[in-house]
């Protein structure tokens, strides 16, 4: 499976993290390094998913962002700012464009999802673990990329 699309996405959402400049977030939203942090939690996540896939694993993928909001607080304090998070998340990013690369027609695998993004995609079923790839480079990225972009303060 050609990781391309997902490295580009990647690389898109590295890009306005390193530019920074991100001011709070509304109330009940997220704040950049909540974000980042989510999306490195997030790709462990998929990590796991698809070396199950590899290894012929049975396995379930959650990205709920209610269950991982613990994790994502201790994450953004351990990483000890938006830094330390951004070259978390170009590691676990790395890591999973390397996994993506070698599933092959494994790629096929259904994987038991559950994926939520607001009102726009619920996902409570089996999929190929190419589709659940496919909406995390074209759905998942790309909200939080917006997110961020949000998140700057806008000069009049």
């Amino acid at each position: 499976m050609d990781s391309g699309d997902l490295r580009r996405a990647y690389e898109e959402l590295l890009a306005e993290v390193e530019a920074g400049g991100f001011g709070g977030p509304p109330p009940g939203q997220l704040s950049a390094e909540q974000i980042v942090a989510h999306l490195a939690a997030n790709d462990e996540l998929m990590s796991e998913a698809t070396e199950a896939v590899l290894a012929g694993s049975p396995f379930a993928y959650y990205d709920l962002e209610t269950i991982h909001r613990p994790q994502v607080d201790a994450l953004v304090a351990e990483c000890g700012g938006l830094d330390g998070l951004a070259t978390l998340l170009r590691a676990t990013s790395h890591k999973l464009c390397a996994l993506v690369e070698r599933l092959g027609p494994a790629a096929d695998t259904p994987v038991e999802t559950h994926l939520r993004e607001g009102f726009d995609l619920r996902v409570d079923e089996p999929l190929p673990w190419s589709r659940t790839l496919d909406l995390h480079t074209r759905v998942h990225l790309p909200k939080h990329l917006a997110q961020l972009r949000m998140l700057r303060p806008v000069v009049a």
